[in-house]
């Protein structure tokens, strides 16, 4: 009985690095359309993280009018540093530390061991915003809109569609 509570957390153990194995997936693709609110009511503001880079954005009207965006940004570096460097940044503000820089350790000659880390999400951030063409017809008709998102090289785009937001009361 003895050998069997000595190995039983081994066998535990086992089981759970039995798993597909690989790497672990990256977050699900994420679109988000939305009116900021506070901020001009006839803009529409896209928000992407995939691993493709947004080529384009347009409003399709239920008559097939494209209307493209007036302002397209993606960002291919997602990253963050950690470790030492974060703790001297002079941006830095953080509750555990403060907004002060670490202080030198007594024996400065000493050779001190420090840790840096630095992360690095292989996902692309972008932003678009398109301005509506007609803001009355929109507001009358937008459940009949959408959104195109174009992704990808320009040789071999990948096009998502999406539904428009709902207009801000008022």
């Amino acid at each position: 009985m003895r050998r069997l509570l000595f190995i039983l957390p081994y066998m535990l153990w086992l089981a759970g690095c039995a798993g597909n194995g690989g790497l672990t997936p990256l977050p699900a693709e994420h679109v988000r359309a939305t009116f900021r609110p506070g901020s001009n009511v006839n803009v529409i503001k896209i928000d992407v993280l995939d691993n493709l880079p947004l080529r384009a954005a347009e409003l399709v009207a239920p008559d097939g009018t494209a209307t493209p965006a007036s302002w397209l940004d993606v960002n291919n570096k997602l990253q963050a540093n950690g470790g030492s460097q974060a703790i001297a940044s002079p941006w830095r503000s953080d509750a555990a530390f403060g907004d002060v820089a670490p202080t030198m350790l007594p024996n400065a000659g000493a050779t001190v061991g420090v840790y840096a880390s630095h992360t690095e999400l292989l996902m692309m951030s972008a932003g678009a915003q398109i301005t509506l063409p007609d803001p009355v017809a929109y507001r009358r008709d937008w459940q009949k809109y959408k959104i195109r998102l174009t992704f990808g090289a320009p040789g071999a785009p990948n096009i998502r569609e999406i539904a428009a937001p709902q207009p801000p009361p008022g």
